[in-house]
């Protein structure tokens, strides 16, 4: 069972972003991959992402360029940098950019996919693996969703849907954003597609302690019967 999440990666090494997007692909991410810092820059106007991974030394725009870009516009988009040197004075001044994370090459890819599920959970304010939303049970970790102690069986688009809107539980998720958190740039999503997904999930929920709300002109909302809910966390 797999989730789906759009991680951008920044890499001008073009072997190694390709294993880096094959092992995070088979992980259950969607990958959108830039190899100069320029295109990186422009997506980032116009892409939602979970997850920014960047390269430091890169053509055209640096990693430390991108990153100044990308905070001077108040985007909180978690970032973990990777650098060929390590230094304290890099991962410092990272730091102190704004970078969420820092990882040297080389590196283990199980290590990489591990900081990334841990870098989007505490994005969303969680520490742990584990995240209860009254009857619904979400172990990150292993990727399952369980309902009243059942495992649910999802496809995984129906996960990413279901995993989005948990992370963002208290906030309506209009279907655009929805769409543009599970649907890579290559990739034809639409609002049409949501609803189906969304449809689906009604279904799979039961809709008595756990329901999928729709909020008129806001999108949706992840909503758990009040005597089950306590704040969602570990």
């Amino acid at each position: 069972m797999a989730d789906i999440m759009r991680i951008l990666l920044v890499e001008d090494h073009l072997a190694l972003a390709e294993s880096v997007s094959k092992a995070l692909t088979q992980a259950g991410f969607v990958v959108d991959c830039m190899h100069n810092g320029q295109d990186a820059d422009h997506v980032l106007y116009t892409q939602d992402y979970a997850l920014l991974i960047l390269d430091l030394a890169l053509p055209k725009l640096d990693g430390w360029e991108v990153l100044k870009r990308l905070r001077a516009r108040r985007k909180t988009l978690p970032v973990m940098m990777l650098t060929a040197h390590g230094s304290v004075e890099d991962r410092v001044r990272g730091l102190n950019m704004g970078a969420d994370d820092y990882l040297s090459k080389p590196f283990d890819l199980a290590e990489l996919e591990a900081r990334v599920r841990a870098l989007i959970r505490r994005s969303h304010g969680h520490d742990s693996s584990e995240i209860i939303y009254g009857p619904l049970h979400y172990n990150s970790r292993d990727r399952v969703f369980t309902l009243h102690g059942e495992v649910l069986k999802l496809t995984p688009r129906e996960h990413a849907v279901l995993e989005v809107l948990l992370l963002q539980s208290g906030k309506a998720i209009s279907k655009t954003v929805l769409s543009d958190k599970i649907f890579g740039i290559n990739e034809s999503g639409s609002a049409e597609a949501i609803e189906i997904y969304v449809h689906r999930l009604r279904k799979k929920l039961g809709g008595k302690q756990l329901a999928i709300v729709t909020l008129r002109g806001l999108g949706y909302l992840l909503e758990a019967e009040q005597s089950l809910l306590s704040e969602p966390s570990c």
